[in-house]
């Protein structure tokens, strides 16, 4: 009978398949799973907002070509309201800004909740190795 000599991997493999999972790595792996869901409905949040700021930013080239003196529907709430054009352009020009001022600090949130599924993506592999899969 032959052996077969093990390579590095699979030797790695095989000590790890054995490891007695700790409380302290079911809350790293929990933590990590909030994290990602957070991070999912973050990006999600984002398109939104992009795809708003998009629709805002096409109306306000719409407008350009409107007569100064028009009154303009402008929405609020579940009512539309009929302003200055100028008024509306300032209106969508501050939407703009706030959805901009939004889109940065859902960046920063999606920034940092990535750096700490980072960490513990590294401290997961260093403990389990091959045997846990955390590649979102």
């Amino acid at each position: 009978m032959q052996r077969r000599m093990l390579s590095q991997e699979e030797e790695a493999a095989v000590g790890r398949d054995d490891l007695e999972v700790r409380r302290e790595d079911q809350d790293k792996i929990n933590k990590f799973s909030r994290l990602h869901q957070r991070e999912m409905l973050l990006e999600d949040d984002l398109k939104s907002r992009a795809k708003e700021k998009e629709d805002l930013e096409e109306i306000s080239s719409e407008l350009e070509l409107a007569d100064e003196d028009d009154k303009v529907p402008y929405k609020l709430g579940d009512a539309f309201i009929l302003l200055p054009l100028p008024e509306v352009q300032q209106l969508l020009s501050k939407s703009t800004d706030k959805i901009e001022q939004s889109v940065s600090a859902t960046e920063n949130k999606l920034g940092d909740i990535r750096e700490e599924m980072n960490s513990l993506k590294v401290e997961l592999y260093a403990r389990f190795g091959k045997s846990i899969n955390l590649e979102t």
